[in-house]
């Protein structure tokens, strides 16, 4: 996530007269953002920090694994993020021994991350949070991220309804068969 300031002030919408929203902006610094969305609630845990290693992530996975400890298996469905892999390490092999082989990952096809419902989570966060503000420090930007999940699992979190069905040509091939 990049805490951006806009150059210009943003001119709003007033009768006569479209909005101007400036393009140009002054970049304030970055914060890594990782999630985990829970599919029967809607529930998101979340980390933030300044970067985005395989270390930062296991520890982010120890966080979920502690969150999850009376559910007696876990699927995680990660994209092809280098640092979801198992590595050299073998660290989800080892993470997921540590935990009594509950956690099952998988992967989603290459350039197919969309059908990870988190990423339509990042969506709504992307609209409401980012879309239209400035950040002047990675600290605001830190702060407003965490508050709009803390009103998300308050007060909004709700699983999604999968309405996706398939392209028409494939519904038009299978209704064919």
């Amino acid at each position: 996530m990049q805490a951006l300031e806009r150059k210009h002030e943003t001119r709003h919408a007033v009768p006569g007269r479209p909005g101007r929203f400036e393009y140009e902006y002054i970049r304030h610094g970055t914060q890594s953002l990782l999630a985990s969305f829970d599919t029967r609630t809607g529930r998101v845990i979340t980390q933030c920090g300044p970067t985005r290693t395989a270390d930062d992530l296991v520890a982010f996975m120890e966080k979920v694994a502690e969150a999850y400890k009376d559910v007696p298996k876990v699927h995680i469905i990660w994209d092809n993020l280098n640092i979801h892999k198992d590595g050299p390490s073998r660290r989800w092999i080892e993470f997921n021994q540590r935990h009594g082989n509950k956690f099952e990952f998988h992967y989603t096809p290459k350039h197919a991350s969309w059908v990870n419902q988190v990423e339509i989570f990042f969506s709504i966060l992307h609209r409401r949070c980012f879309r239209h503000s400035d950040f002047f420090s990675v600290e605001e930007l830190k702060e407003a991220v965490m508050q709009f999940i803390l009103v998300w699992n308050t007060e909004e979190g709700h699983p999604f309804k999968w309405t996706f069905r398939g392209y028409p040509m494939q519904d038009k091939e299978q209704e064919a068969a």
